[in-house]
């Protein structure tokens, strides 16, 4: 378990690039990932832009967003959206927060993104919208207290998906590359959208091709040839977290070089 655990650690941190490299998040938003062997407990960065997260910046917390060993380091405010997911939904096994600009013209109008090509089936038919304000009042809407958690936990329902009114977006899926996926083609459908309303009304997939399409982002073979062709972008553009191993290995203080006396030189010259 331990070697799956790193595994996991470093393709988390990869998840966080990947999607901020992709336009997703930005200095803001954060990915997480259920523990592999403990249901109770999931990973998540250090408070820290998701370009710039390497892998000993994930962190172990419980259900109720608390980490499991003391912080020494500032942790994200909106954790408890991970938390809260995790617990109502056993099925989710990683959740990602997002403001994308791609989203973020829907969030503020208050208009569901449906699916207008076959990827974007991926966010869902009926995607839920949740008003923090409707609950809550005035706040500053990030959701930091654990009611407000529940209460988006409950809006999202059995949804791959759910936008914030004036805030952004929460998507969750069975798997971390799955969800890099959803996030990822959910924001390439709503350019889309917004684009073809300038041509006039778009015309969204049937239901029918909704609920046919709707898996084709998990397929194992569209999975892995997704992930492998934004890890490549990524690598491209040099922003490659470093594994957790070689981090390590960099960190090993590199031994002096003996001194060798004249009287030992000599000796050698000899042999």
């Amino acid at each position: 378990m331990p070697d799956k655990l790193t595994d996991l650690i470093e393709e988390l941190a990869l998840a966080n690039r990947i999607l901020a490299h992709e336009g997703v998040l930005d200095a803001f938003g954060h990915v997480s990932l259920r523990h592999p062997a403990d249901p109770g407990r999931y990973l998540l960065s250090r408070s820290r832009s998701p370009l710039l997260i390497e892998p000993d910046d994930i962190l172990e917390y419980t259900l109720d967003s608390e980490p499991v060993r003391p912080p020494k380091v500032q942790l994200y405010a909106e954790r408890v959206i991970h938390g809260c997911i995790y617990r109502a939904r056993p099925d989710v096994m990683a959740v990602c927060h997002h403001h994308a600009p791609a989203v973020m013209p829907f969030a503020i109008a208050g208009k569901p993104i449906v699916p207008v090509f076959h990827l974007g089936a991926a966010g869902g038919a009926n995607m839920p919208f949740w008003d923090q304000y409707a609950e809550f009042g005035d706040t500053n809407l990030l959701v930091v207290k654990p009611e407000e958690g529940r209460s988006l936990a409950r809006a999202l329902g059995q949804h791959p998906a759910i936008l914030m009114n004036r805030h952004g977006a929460t998507v969750v899926g069975g798997g971390l590359r799955e969800l890099v996926s959803r996030s990822i083609f959910m924001c390439q459908n709503a350019d889309y959208q917004l684009r073809a309303l300038t041509l006039g009304t778009p015309e969204p997939l049937h239901a029918g091709e909704v609920k046919l399409a709707s898996t084709l982002n998990a397929l194992p073979n569209v999975v892995n040839r997704t992930w492998e062709y934004w890890s490549m972008r990524l690598e491209a553009a040099g922003a490659m977290p470093p594994r957790k191993s070689s981090a390590k290995a960099a960190r090993r203080p590199v031994p002096k070089p003996s001194r060798v006396t004249p009287r030992e030189r000599r000796k050698g010259r000899r042999r």
